[in-house]
């Protein structure tokens, strides 16, 4: 165990967020995602649900600030429909450390698909709802200048 760091994010997603370089984009995807298909860097988070990994994660990680959203869910295909609470609950997550966080973009399912192949990873985690699927891009950790960086 680490002081400060939640105990949902195992050591295999802590080591994949601290490679992630600025613009990688990570994807939270629900139980139903097919990640192997799209993506070879999988790893399992079994029986969470996104908005409590979105709370793990992001007090560890800087959105990108440099693009219109670094924030993107799956849109419902023609015929369907989103359950708002999804978002609703995504949002709650993500405002807690990011209150000036910009709004979740939609893209459509082939569009996210797409996406998946070039993410840095795909996370299945145990989120069942409908459309759960999330992109966090990462953006530039500022660095703190009130603390030292190293000890003489």
């Amino acid at each position: 165990m680490l002081k400060g760091i939640s105990p949902l994010l195992s050591p295999e997603l802590l080591s994949v967020l601290y490679r992630m370089g600025h613009g990688d984009e990570i994807i939270l995807a629900d139980a139903h995602f097919p990640g192997e298909s799209y993506n070879t860097n999988v790893l399992r988070a079994d029986g969470i649900k996104v908005p409590d990994l979105l709370a793990a994660i992001l007090p560890l990680f800087e959105l990108d600030q440099y693009v219109d959203s670094p924030l993107v869910m799956m849109d419902a295909v023609a015929g369907d429909q989103l359950d708002p609470n999804v978002e609703l609950l995504y949002r709650r997550s993500i405002q807690i450390t990011n209150p000036n966080a910009k709004a979740i973009k939609k893209i459509e399912r082939v569009a996210f698909y797409e996406r998946a192949t070039e993410a840095y990873a795909v996370v299945i985690t145990g989120e069942t709802a409908k459309y759960g699927n999330i992109i966090l891009k990462k953006g530039v950790t500022p660095i703190e200048t009130s603390k030292p960086i190293y000890c003489e």
